[in-house]
């Protein structure tokens, strides 16, 4: 995925994640739309993005 962080090694980036959130879209809908995903590769996303926008590094 061009060095992206993704999840768990799936082809489903943190970028996607935070994008489909940030759009609107529901934990629930974006788990109906990637049924590959669990509710704690949406949480464990966040906290990676969280990490980078507070210039930290993440886990």
């Amino acid at each position: 995925m061009g060095g992206k962080a993704c999840v768990r090694g799936m082809r489903v980036t943190v970028g996607m994640i935070t994008g489909m959130l940030a759009s609107g879209c529901r934990e629930d809908e974006l788990l109906a739309h990637y049924p590959y995903l669990e509710m704690n590769d949406i949480r464990a996303a966040l906290s990676h993005a969280t990490c980078l926008v507070q210039e930290r590094e993440p886990w």
